[in-house]
């Protein structure tokens, strides 16, 4: 039965991906179609409103400014919120104002689509800020990196010399496609019980006659956007195992679907802009596989249970339950785990930390990997910059010049790709040797030895990976864990997505390459094999001596 409500989550996911990719490429083709009559007349007044008379569009680099230069003003204005909260209107619980460093991981873990939490949602913000800076920039950050995406898919797939207007597809991405579907979630997750009011704490009388408090606010709107943008906040510090977030089994397959169907639906509508479905179905074929290993491994692993606890005598039928939520078990604990690790969500119905080693070595490969469906649009990125690189590798084999959607891959786009590939390990690395070295990094640990590294590790992989979830054992609400994770998260969003944008650019540029018989073909079983490989090849040189050293060393202490 458990394995049954895994395979129907998973087949409903791919039954979704084709209507979903299908919309997405109606909004995003730029070409007329019956969506204009409905959100055309709210558009051109955005349009008006903020000036944008003519759509033209943009060379890469001016696409990667826009995007830039709208993220900072918003960061600005979000940071202002967070430490001016005290004074701000809908603060009915008297919440003080954010501390300096702890608002500025808050901002930059939200604009750069992260949200990690070194907060407590019901206690360290205000209903305003929940609403202005959170659920905000859920929406803006999510709706940057679904334009980031086009946008290359433009650049690699079309013809011409531009790759689209950015506040264009930023505005659609709002109209057509998070706020219409968010608004049917709340409205769904509320008739599942999911709180929506910005009514006070409420003050209850327990059995035992005790007074208690019991935080509640407009949480099934903050929670529709943070499941469909990949963002993975919580309004509650315990996210979404709290039962106001996720009150029962049918709003935890409606989360898993809602933070896993875009991000999969993102390489059909790839497909469609290559003109070429089969391009499509290999990238989503290469993932699903990947995925599939994962949830394998987490699910067997939890099922199977600690084996100190095992050769105790203690009944173990349940599986490691220890983190979990009953009402959820085994199966859906492990579901929700590989999903949010790989839509780069971070949201958790679950305690990560509690995971046996190798269910916890699960989320963290993904988000090292980072290309297992991946968040808005960047998964899809990562996973078609591996493609390239698998293109060019089996170019140099056979002394032939590589070549990707009928161009020419050559040392421009090899080194841009370098810097990308380098830069995510490097971020994640350097980070977790220096927090393990330095006082101030290590006496947040709470679990010596192992299982203390992969706090550490995690806390890094996490940040650069834009997810956000963490193993919460590590006390990380301090001015170094503040600024170093919020620095990695800047890094690890920006700068593969300007470099792929630069690639996007370059590639546009350059003239169609008729196919031959000779033409390595992309879009075939055998190409899914060599991206598979070519990912986990890239994966395992660059982070297996740290696995090694947490999650593989504290499994073979139990043993």
């Amino acid at each position: 039965m458990e394995i049954l409500q895994m395979v129907v989550v998973i087949a409903i996911l791919v039954m979704l991906v084709k209507p979903f990719g299908t919309y997405v490429y109606h909004v995003f083709s730029n070409e007329e179609n019956r969506l204009d009559k409905i959100f055309g007349p709210v558009e051109r007044l955005i349009y008006k409103l903020i000036g944008l008379k003519q759509r033209a569009g943009m060379t890469w680099k001016k696409y990667a400014l826009s995007f830039i230069v709208t993220n900072i003003v918003l960061v600005a204005v979000s940071y202002l919120i967070l430490r001016l909260q005290k004074i701000l209107p809908f603060n009915p619980n008297g919440i003080d104002n954010m501390e300096s460093t702890l608002s500025f991981n808050t901002v930059i873990s939200f604009m750069t689509n992260t949200n990690l939490q070194h907060y407590s949602g019901e206690t360290g913000l205000s209903y305003f800020a929940q609403m202005a800076v959170i659920t905000m920039m859920m929406f803006t950050s999510a709706a940057t990196g679904f334009s980031v995406a086009i946008a290359f898919i433009r650049g690699i797939t079309s013809k011409g010399t531009t790759i689209g207007n950015f506040f264009e597809d930023f505005v659609k991405a709002h109209t057509r496609i998070f706020l219409p579907i968010s608004f049917i979630i709340t409205l769904v997750l509320v008739a599942l019980q999911v709180p929506q009011t910005l009514d006070p704490t409420l003050t209850l009388k327990t059995l035992e006659g005790a007074m208690q408090q019991v935080a509640i606010g407009p949480v099934a709107s903050l929670e529709s956007i943070k499941h469909l943008g990949t963002n993975g906040g919580g309004f509650f510090g315990v996210n979404s195992a709290h039962p106001f977030e996720n009150p029962n089994p049918m709003t935890n397959v409606i989360e898993i679907l809602s933070m896993w169907a875009l991000p999969a639906a993102l390489t059909y509508t790839f497909g469609l802009f290559a003109k070429n479905k089969k391009q499509g179905w290999v990238i989503f074929s290469a993932m699903l596989c990947l995925f599939l290993v994962f949830l394998t491994t987490v699910y067997v692993s939890e099922k199977t249970g600690n084996p100190v606890m095992n050769s105790l005598g203690i009944d173990a039928s349940q599986g490691s339950m220890e983190g979990k939520e009953v009402r959820f078990g085994i199966a859906q604990s492990a579901l929700f785990t590989a999903v949010t690790t790989a839509a780069t969500t971070g949201t958790v119905n679950n305690m990560h930390d509690t995971l046996t080693p190798i269910g916890g070595l699960v989320p963290l490969a993904e988000m090292m990997l980072n290309v297992v469906f991946g968040g808005k649009g960047v998964g899809l990125i990562n996973m078609l910059m591996y493609a390239i690189l698998a293109v060019f590798i089996c170019g140099l084999m056979v002394g032939r010049t590589p070549e990707f959607l009928g161009r020419k891959i050559e040392p421009r786009e090899m080194k841009l790709i370098a810097i990308a590939i380098l830069a995510h390990p490097l971020i994640i690395l350097g980070p977790t040797a220096l927090a393990l070295m330095m006082d101030i990094g290590n006496v947040a640990i709470s679990n010596p030895g192992y299982h203390g590294i992969t706090q550490v590790l995690y806390e890094y992989t996490s940040s650069a990976a834009n997810n956000g979830s963490g193993f919460e054992g590590l006390g990380d609400n301090t001015p170094f864990w503040n600024i170093s994770t919020g620095i990695v998260m800047l890094l690890g969003r920006y700068i593969s997505i300007i470099a792929m944008l630069g690639v996007a650019g370059s590639l546009l540029q350059k003239q169609r390459v008729p196919e031959t018989i000779g033409t390595f073909r992309t879009d075939n079983g055998l190409f899914v094999g060599l991206l598979i490989g070519t990912v986990l090849l890239i994966g395992a040189l660059t982070f297996l001596p740290a696995i090694v050293l947490g999650p593989i060393a504290e499994h073979l202490t139990l043993r």
